[in-house]
């Protein structure tokens, strides 16, 4: 029986965690904070998009960013770093900007996709699905301009699942897009997607987790680096501790980038940070039933629970967690304007988090090159649908068995 130190308690280690433990392994979790699923785990745009998993990087792309950055309400915001891993990210992602490799990231990611689908269902009986307001009333990607509409409309379709959808149809399918149908060119509904509250699943998880045999619980301290003795991580050090293991897991988010170069190995991940605004649904209010992607504003809004969840940007300033109030000015702006009566704005919390992306979008799952040290990151702002897919990969990986995927794309490159 392994004992493996599984490094990172957001939705990816918890994930990761419960599938080794269930495999046999003897485990334990390293968690910074004093909490689980408080980094980019915690207020989240909460869908779980297995079919609709289009990479960032898109032909178009580049030239869309250029004028995203003029923009007061734009997606995307860029600060020059003192960092060469900020301008190598970001000319591999350059790179990857071609439909070609868009559509072979894509169909890469549909397999992870659908194989998290049903790994996250095998937890039903262990995790209520009440206990994290888990919703499956399908995912609605609204477009803005007849162009950008055709373009989605002309791509072949994952499956059966998915409907055209002309302004009128999306309200129909929608009523809270009522206020906004006038500026809309049409839509696409995938049947199946759900949304749900990672940071509460990930609690909901870790209280199974503390009644398995074979967990040995939180550490809560911060790794600092990794021993590597002949070629194998050995060990893993904190600020309190020395902890050795027979194998680690490094799912740390944007935090494993570092940690990672401290035995050596060079991961090609950059943070994303994210918003999010969480307002209270009063009853009268429109809010939307079904999750909703706002396609050229890059606005995702869902209910969870009793609450709206309206999530967004793409700001590249480094490692900077920070607030800036602009951002959540802008974002309140756009959904009073494309949702004005879905929620009391008047009450509303804000977030931002780090989401660890790679280059072409696809997770890095597997071998690091150094024995012992096994890899489950990159999933960027897909982190909660890739998570039960992604754990039970890098377990088979582990325990030498062969993973139901392909691993195309998805290892260390």
């Amino acid at each position: 029986m392994q004992d493996v130190i599984v490094i990172g308690g957001g939705v990816v280690g918890l994930t990761t965690a419960w599938w080794l433990a269930e495999a046999g392994c003897r485990v334990s979790i390293l968690e910074r904070r004093p909490q689980v699923a408080a980094g980019a785990s915690a207020r989240n745009g909460g869908q779980l998009s297995y079919r609709y998993v289009a990479p960032l990087a898109d032909a178009g792309v580049p030239l869309k960013a250029l004028g995203w950055l003029f923009q007061v309400d734009g997606p995307l915001r860029f600060k020059p770093e003192a960092d060469l891993r900020q301008y190598k990210w970001l000319s591999q992602f350059l790179a990857n900007c071609r439909a070609d490799r868009n559509a072979r990231t894509t169909g890469q990611l549909l397999p992870l996709g659908e194989l998290s689908r049903q790994m996250m269902a095998t937890l039903e009986n262990i995790v209520s699905l009440d206990d994290f307001a888990w919703r499956d009333a399908g995912k609605l990607v609204v477009y803005r301009t007849p162009k950008t509409f055709a373009h989605a409309s002309a791509r072949p379709a994952s499956d059966s699942a998915q409907e055209l959808l002309d302004p009128a149809q999306c309200v129909a399918r929608e009523p809270a897009l009522a206020k906004a149908e006038h500026v809309l060119a049409g839509g696409i509904f995938t049947h199946g997607e759900a949304v749900a509250d990672c940071q509460a699943f990930c609690q909901a998880l870790l209280q199974r987790l503390q009644a398995h045999p074979r967990f040995g619980g939180v550490i809560h301290e911060e790794a600092r680096r990794i021993v590597v003795e002949n070629g194998r991580a050995t060990a893993i050090t904190t600020d309190e501790a020395v902890i050795g293991a027979d194998a680690f897991v490094l799912a740390a988010g944007i935090q494993s980038r570092n940690l990672a170069a401290t035995a050596g190995v060079c991961l090609p991940l950059y943070p994303l940070k994210g918003y999010s605004l969480t307002a209270p649904i009063r009853p009268g209010d429109q809010a939307p039933e079904i999750s909703v992607t706002d396609f050229e504003r890059k606005v995702l809004y869902a209910r969870i629970g009793d609450q709206l969840r309206v999530a967004a940007m793409v700001d590249m300033v480094g490692e900077d967690e920070r607030i800036d109030q602009r951002r959540i000015d802008s974002l309140t702006r756009l959904a009073r304007e494309t949702m004005p009566d879905a929620a009391d704005y008047s009450r509303l919390e804000s977030w931002t988090g780090l989401r660890p992306a790679t280059p072409d979008s696809a997770p890095i799952l597997g071998p690091s090159g150094v024995g012992n040290l096994w890899l489950n990151l990159g999933q960027g702002p897909l982190g909660f649908t890739f998570a039960c897919g992604s754990a039970r990969v890098v377990t088979d990986l582990m325990l030498g068995r062969t993973p139901p995927i392909a691993l195309d794309g998805l290892l260390l490159r």
